[in-house]
């Protein structure tokens, strides 16, 4: 019987993933289930969470039969999740008493401005690193609280148990024995301290969330308790917990301080290793916690989202038709050598950070009689690097006073969209640094089994974890200097003609 493998479960916003992986981090075997989104008015967005349980328990067993391996063979269970959506569910039955909300939901957008009108959003931030909006979970838990007939009495005598989607699979894997959820989740809700790391008084009564209701806070690497022996034919540890992230940061081993990485998905999610040092930024960019190993201090990261990634690829699609599928854009963008001038700016849902501006509006600038379909693919790709290297700009601003060292430099990366050998030298091109992609993308299950097979012993240290590492490619910046000075002025000032369009209602 070798217990070397990790089953890693990677729950996300569209999916429930279970990922075999053996202790070279090879990937034996994937198992995926789509799950429903749920939109009851503009705005909502809800699942259901017996059917993200039912469907990662059922890709669980299925990565099992198909990575060839027994229940025995398995050391741990590693969980990897989308942040902040929010379950509230009745401890005796283990039934949810309302539909998941989504970390995407914004019903709480009108009582958080009233909130943020109060000029108490400095004194949040200060404490969670984090900004008074709907994204996170403190104010759609005291939505169901307060929506839910009974709920908040019901919460108060201990009777129903709230937490994130880690939360919730930890408490169906034990059928109810272990409520708990990471340190680096935690850090998603708003109810969290960042420097005590532990749930906070006066935030938990500006949003009226009794404590009863929430989560052990634990450490992202450690055995935090087993799965219920029914489900697997024996009970495996629990050994790792992680928000999608963050597990990502830990799977691309960015593991020390001034190392970043960015997730190339619908958006882009920027991480940056700031050590154990807690950083304030002054782009407002987000402080959150990346992971806390086995009783040792707390990491932190800086993050930044560009909320247009892959989903401007989507619109060259569907929006314009220019292309059949999203992998036709890097043949039509190639047939130029250079936008022709052409800049779109894809701030169709708003810009994030560093700009934070919700009235800006997509915009494409520079068109000639010349310009072509190829053109703006071009400049669309060109558009997704240019935001990412916006943040990463606003990120080393923020981060003087972090060690550095030869890695700081480097940028990894993941996600679909990464696959894009175009869109990756153009990212390397406007960053004027490498890009570094993996052998294997799956760095979010990935993270979340390191954290897993650290605690039980499958790897014994960070140092062996960044060993594993196997790089597919390097992208080395071939712009001219001075061509990327042109390029990143003339993009700033589409993004300043882009911001402020929509007039407030």
């Amino acid at each position: 019987m070798d217990r070397s493998r990790i089953l890693a479960l990677d729950q996300g916003t569209s999916s429930s993933r279970s990922v075999i992986v053996d202790r070279t981090a090879q990937i034996r075997s994937v198992a995926q289930s789509e799950t429903r989104q749920m939109f009851p008015k503009p705005g909502w967005v809800e699942h259901d969470a017996t059917e993200i349980w039912e469907t990662q328990l059922a890709t669980a067993r299925q990565a099992i039969r198909d990575g060839d391996v027994a229940a025995p063979d398995i050391a741990g269970i590693g969980i990897t999740n989308q942040r902040e959506t929010i379950v509230v569910w009745d401890r005796a039955t283990g039934q949810p008493i309302h539909n998941a909300l989504v970390w995407q939901d914004r019903r709480t957008a009108e009582a958080l401005a009233h909130m943020r009108a109060t000029g108490i959003e400095a004194e949040v931030s200060a404490k969670t690193g984090l900004l008074l909006d709907p994204y996170f979970s403190a104010s759609k838990l005291s939505w169901i609280l307060q929506n839910v007939v009974g709920a908040r009495d019901r919460a108060e005598r201990g009777e129903l148990a709230a937490g994130t989607i880690d939360s919730w699979l930890v408490w169906k894997l034990t059928s109810g024995r272990v409520h708990v959820t990471d340190v680096s989740n935690a850090s998603r809700t708003m109810l969290m301290d960042l420097g005590t790391l532990a749930w906070d008084d006066w935030l938990l009564e500006l949003f009226d969330i009794p404590r009863a209701i929430l989560p052990t806070i634990v450490d992202s690497s450690g055995v935090c308790g087993e799965s219920d022996a029914a489900h697997f034919g024996r009970a495996i540890p629990i050994a790792g917990i992680g928000g999608d992230q963050q597990c990502a940061l830990f799977g691309q081993s960015c593991l020390r301080a001034g190392m970043a990485k960015t997730t190339f998905g619908t958006g882009c999610f920027l991480l940056a290793n700031t050590g154990t040092k807690r950083v304030a930024s002054g782009s407002r960019l987000l402080t959150t916690v990346a992971w806390k190993i086995n009783g040792s201090p707390a990491v932190y990261a800086l993050e930044g989202s560009v909320f247009m990634g892959g989903a401007a690829v989507q619109w060259l699609r569907d929006g314009l038709g220019i292309i059949r599928s999203a992998s036709e854009v890097n043949e039509l963008a190639a047939r130029v050598t250079d936008s022709g001038g052409v800049v779109v700016v894809p701030a169709f849902t708003g810009l994030g950070a560093p700009y934070w501006d919700a009235s800006a509006r997509g915009a494409i600038m520079g068109l000639t009689r010349g310009s072509t379909a190829a053109h703006i693919a071009r400049a669309t790709l060109e558009g997704i690097a240019l935001q990412v290297a916006d943040v990463i700009e606003a990120m080393q601003a923020d981060m003087p006073g972090v060690s550095r060292g030869p890695w700081s430099s480097i940028l990894r990366v993941d996600g679909g969209a990464s696959t894009s050998d175009l869109l990756m030298q153009m990212q390397a091109d406007v960053l004027g640094s490498p890009v570094e992609r993996p052998v294997v993308l799956e760095s979010t299950a990935l993270g979340a089994a390191f954290f897993a097979g650290l605690a039980v012993g499958v790897w014994s240290s960070l140092e062996e974890i960044e060993s594993l590492r196997r790089v597919d490619r390097v992208f080395e910046p071939k712009m001219r200097v001075a061509d990327r000075a042109a390029m990143r002025l003339r993009w700033a000032r589409a993004v300043d003609r882009s911001r402020g369009w929509e007039e407030p209602s």
